[in-house]
């Protein structure tokens, strides 16, 4: 009788222990939204250590990381599930030097722009040339009602025609911070007087600003003006050049290419110093002189498959640029375009490694650089400077989220972090070139399918071959 009523009390506790177990499931299951995406069993890219953390679960929802686990309960019942068996899950990147087409093109080609950045893994672009139409279309992407990139766009250009006084630096920097712009675009021409005071004013309202360096500012004094970034290592060349030359600042031709001679590389040191001192960050946009301002010719940039993106007249638009500044005639030396190169690498190699920092961008679209692909491009001239590719990989995510004081919302793969993600078919830590192997891309949540990017490209395509 006793063995009979302890029977029934394992019995009635099994019962019970069966019920709990069953509500908690349903509880669990209940928990999981209409609208969560798992991708399962996937690698993790880290980009602060270069670890590769095997066989993860990541759950996405209402644009966000929500969940990073090795094991998942009744992950089959995830609505959408995109598999990740044998991929590398990766922060999106950022194009750090992009343009965003002016207003009057048209919208079917300024969301193709957009997208072509996207088809690249490029989650996020900082727009070089703005205009009020651009913060229009930044706040559209934050919201969602547009597809694309998170943009972060510069003012309209200020430089020797826009801003030729004291007066008219206070006023334009001071408009230009009201607007909303996110930073102020410095290019060639401003004299040295004025720049001082844009410089002022754009600290005290609260701004900063980015871009070239003009002649008449010179590198030391821009460095020490702290630039957020100073993009082409403009200045950098010119500033190798002893004293004793005695050259002509102004006659310093294509980013210092015509001083190439002149450059004393013991000077290196000093202005790598001066710019980790100032905290500048640095834009290389290699794939610029290695494209256009290079030895090989426009025919054969013309027959690369991405050109068929970009619409008929750009491309003869882009020949004739690159033939009018290349070609033999034009007075261009390949011997002289080398050392212009090592130079440069040189430079590059010197600010990654004891500067401050670096910044993936590729200055898209430019001659021979289509938005999106040109990304590549200028990996490639990274690597060709000696970067590793760790360091490459966070010169597009890490970096760019520091550089935006953001690291908690992107640039990373961490819980609570817009979903903006890269997911590749192979190890980019062991081939850079696995960055062109995507399998899909997130943007803030919203998951892009190789097959739905491969549709839209085609489609691109076919539009670009009518204008």
């Amino acid at each position: 009788m006793k063995r009979s009523l302890q029977n029934t009390g394992i019995h009635r506790m099994a019962i019970i222990l069966g019920l709990l177990i069953s509500i908690s499931c349903t509880q669990s299951q209940e928990k999981i939204s209409a609208s969560a995406i798992l991708i399962s069993n996937t690698n993790l890219i880290d980009v602060r250590t270069g670890q590769i953390r095997e066989g993860f679960q990541v759950v996405i929802d209402s644009g966000k990381i929500q969940q990073i686990a090795a094991t998942l309960e009744n992950a089959e019942t995830y609505p959408t599930q995109i598999n990740g068996s044998g991929k590398f899950l990766m922060p999106g990147l950022a194009e750090m030097h992009a343009h965003i087409p002016s207003p009057n093109t048209p919208t079917t080609r300024i969301e193709e722009t957009l997208f072509l950045y996207l088809s690249n893994g490029i989650t996020t672009i900082r727009g070089m040339l703005g205009h009020p139409a651009h913060l229009e279309l930044r706040e559209k992407a934050l919201k969602g009602e547009i597809l694309s990139p998170r943009i972060f766009t510069s003012s309209p250009s200020l430089n020797g025609n826009t801003v030729t006084s004291a007066e008219e630096a206070i006023q334009k920097v001071t408009a230009y911070r009201e607007a909303g712009y996110d930073f102020l675009k410095i290019h060639p021409g401003i004299e040295r007087e004025v720049f001082d005071q844009v410089v002022s004013t754009a600290n005290e309202v609260g701004i900063p600003f980015a871009g070239h360096v003009p002649v008449d500012v010179g590198i030391r004094h821009a460095l020490e003006s702290r630039y957020a970034s100073i993009d082409h290592v403009d200045g950098f060349l010119e500033g190798l050049v002893p004293e004793s030359a005695n050259v002509k600042p102004h006659e310093n031709g294509f980013f210092g290419f015509n001083f190439t001679s002149l450059a004393d590389m013991d000077k290196i040191d000093e202005l790598v110093t001066m710019a980790r001192d100032n905290q500048v960050w640095i834009v290389p946009t290699q794939s610029l002189f290695e494209r256009w301002y290079a030895p090989v010719g426009s025919d054969e940039l013309l027959k690369q498959p991405e050109m068929k993106y970009m619409p008929a007249s750009t491309l003869a638009n882009w020949k004739q640029r690159k033939d009018e500044t290349t070609q033999p005639s034009t007075g261009f030396n390949v011997a002289q375009w080398e050392q212009f190169t090592t130079v440069r690498r040189a430079l590059i190699k010197g600010l990654q490694d004891k500067g401050h920092g670096m910044l993936l961008g590729s200055d898209a679209p430019q001659l021979f650089n289509v938005p999106g692909f040109s990304i590549h491009h200028e990996i490639q001239g990274m690597r060709a400077a000696g970067l590793a590719p760790l360091e490459i990989i966070r010169s597009g995510t890490l970096n760019p989220a520091t550089y935006f004081g953001m690291e908690s919302t992107f640039g990373t793969i961490a819980e609570g972090l817009d979903a903006d993600l890269v997911l590749l078919d192979a190890n980019p830590l062991e081939n850079l070139e696995a960055l062109r192997q995507i399998s899909g891309v997130m943007v803030r949540g919203q998951w892009l399918s190789r097959q739905m990017i491969d549709e839209k490209l085609t489609e691109v395509a076919k539009n670009a071959s009518k204008q």
